[in-house]
């Protein structure tokens, strides 16, 4: 069997909750009548100003060395901030317990495995939006969200997945149940990106919670007979049942170092 495909994305940063006034969102119009042309040239600004606003349109810079050698799928460019959707995951005690089983019996068949610095649930693809679109977006998500219902899933199956170019392998937990509510987030995640010209998810999306990751294709090494005693490990687990029901209850949005918690009905 192989690796299921999965999306790329990332977590890191503190969460944003501010909102300011929204923009213009991409392909709505040109300028107003009546209203200068814009200068085609912008002059430079000097470092020492740069550096006295931490929260401008710059992004981060592309260091793979300071997050476990893992590589951008898109390159950065100035103003453009990597955008993703997904439902957080709060670990509990037990949950933690699970995986300190689980992740040492994977390392001993890839011992560069290394666990989540936390654990979400993907509702899009990472995509790029422009600095200015970041909060037009996040209205528009909040206003589709805000019309589902709360709801259960469980997440008990483990799978091992792969990133599209195959640089990142994960070991994961599937959705088992609450998978046809998952799809009605993503159709109206999915309106939202339509609306700006994004990527939309996957046709056939696997729900799941990522658990462990390396960089490279390890799925081989995994597949097989680790799975299923990784899988045995998981059924095996006191209360496993109940540990791994999630109570979804709001979704989030990571652009750039921001984050948009955006809750349910």
């Amino acid at each position: 069997m192989s690796a299921a495909p999965l999306v790329g994305y990332s977590s890191s940063g503190s969460e944003d909750e501010s909102e300011a006034g929204v923009r213009t969102r991409p392909g709505s119009g040109g300028r107003r009548r009546g209203q200068s042309p814009l200068p085609s040239q912008r002059f430079p600004v000097p470092d020492s100003v740069l550096n006295m606003f931490p929260g401008t349109e710059e992004g981060p810079e592309d260091d793979s060395e300071k997050h476990g050698g893992r590589v951008r799928t898109f390159p950065h460019e100035r103003g453009n901030w990597a955008t993703h959707v997904y439902i957080p995951y709060e670990a509990k005690e037990e949950f933690l317990d699970l995986l300190d089983v689980l992740l040492p019996h994977a390392q001993t068949y890839v011992p560069r495995l290394v666990r989540m610095e936390a654990f979400h649930l993907s509702l899009s693809q990472s995509v790029v939006l422009r600095h200015h679109w970041i909060l037009p977006f996040v209205q528009a998500l909040k206003e589709r969200m805000a019309s589902i219902q709360r709801f259960f899933f469980t997440a008990n199956r483990v799978k091992i997945y792969t990133n599209q170019e195959k640089t990142r392998t994960f070991v994961g937990l599937e959705v088992t149940s609450g998978h046809a509510q998952l799809l009605d987030l993503v159709s109206e995640v999915d309106r939202v990106m339509e609306e700006f010209s994004l990527a939309t998810f996957y046709q056939d999306p696997s729900f799941h919670i990522s658990l462990a990751w390396c960089v490279g294709d390890t799925s081989l090494q995994l597949e097989g007979q680790c799975l299923r005693e990784l899988q045995d490990i998981v059924d095996e687990f006191e209360d496993a049942e109940m540990l791994l029901r999630v109570h979804t209850e709001h979704v989030r949005c990571k652009s750039g170092n921001k984050f948009f918690s955006m809750p349910l009905k």
